[in-house]
């Protein structure tokens, strides 16, 4: 089964998928003739949950109409973290305004009259990669580089959302350096391996501000020393996280995505070396591997959520 055909089966029937983030709502539909159809919208974070629900629902509305199909439902992947039963957003970024507390489901449901399922978008993206391909997956933890650190965990084919709905958040795990994190803490995963923190420690060793992620891949494959060091150190990190969970969680495999894993020439083979070095207790291998969606994993990964939902009602048959 070829990529266009296992996204296209399993975003069919009416059902829309929508990722919101902080800067951008996007989503995508599957059209009359199996084509996926893809759309965005600037996301209104700074004016609060409301304009966010109405911009998320004016955005799956237009999909609908444009792929030529009856919307049925919709599946949310939204940042921050998220009462998955409820749907609604339990704790958030300081850039997103009213969005802790706001009952994101019911708002969406109350505007578009289909059921509505939310996950948190890091869920969303590991559910998305495991669904979209044809590996049978059902223990794998899900990572996230990009602005901070993002986890999951699937456990038994199923998403581990913990009492507090925060289970698989790796990005703040402590031991990896003594840098202060985003959260106030220090030493986290985050400090070393996000995208910010990427360009934060080229600065430190350089003196160099200003530089993103991205220019500071361009420089490491243009062979600056410091550069290549930044990225060996994110890797490290990454894989000894990784490893930490597979031991604890008998996990056999880790996906990595996010906008620094477009860089995985340039933390694999830190993450290789430290696999080597700090393999897990059970002898068998740790897989990591990058992110095979794309842009499309947390949309794809909601509608399966919203699949899942509905199927131990008899609503989806």
């Amino acid at each position: 089964m070829g990529e266009t055909q296992q996204r296209t089966t399993l975003a069919a029937d009416g059902i829309v998928g929508i990722d919101i983030g902080g800067t951008k709502i996007s989503g995508l539909v599957v059209d009359a003739e199996g084509g996926l159809v893809r759309g965005s919208v600037p996301a209104p974070a700074g004016v609060g949950g409301w304009a966010m629900a109405d911009a998320a629902a004016g955005l799956a509305r237009d999909l609908a109409r444009r792929a030529g199909v009856s919307l049925v439902a919709v599946g949310v992947g939204a940042a921050g973290v998220i009462d998955h039963e409820t749907g609604t957003v339990r704790a958030a970024s300081a850039t997103f305004v009213d969005w802790a507390g706001f009952p994101l489901a019911d708002e969406l449901r109350t505007r578009l009259s289909v059921p509505v399922s939310v996950e948190n978008d890091v869920n969303a993206f590991l559910l998305g990669e495991v669904a979209g391909t044809e590996r049978v997956e059902q223990d794998v933890l899900g990572v996230m580089l990009g602005t901070g650190v993002g986890g999951a965990v699937m456990i038994g084919g199923a998403l581990r959302h913990g009492p507090n709905g925060a289970a698989g958040e790796i990005g703040h795990t402590p031991g990896y350096s003594d840098l202060v994190c985003t959260c106030g803490q220090r030493g986290h995963l985050e400090t070393l391996a996000s995208g910010t923190s990427i360009g934060l420690r080229y600065e430190g060793r350089t003196g160099t501000d200003g530089l993103g992620a991205r220019e500071v891949a361009t420089l490491a494959r243009g062979g600056d020393a410091d550069a290549v060091a930044v990225f060996a150190a994110a890797g490290r990190a990454v894989a000894l996280a990784c490893a930490s969970a597979a031991t604890l969680l008998d996990l056999p495999r880790a996906i990595v995505g996010g906008g620094v894993a477009h860089a995985w020439d340039l933390l694999e083979p830190a993450i290789m070396q430290t696999l080597v070095t700090d393999a897990p207790v059970s002898g068998l291998p740790l897989i990591i591997t990058p992110a095979t969606q794309g842009v499309d994993a947390v949309a794809l990964g909601a509608i399966e959520a919203m699949r899942r939902s509905l199927e131990p009602a008899g609503a989806y048959r």
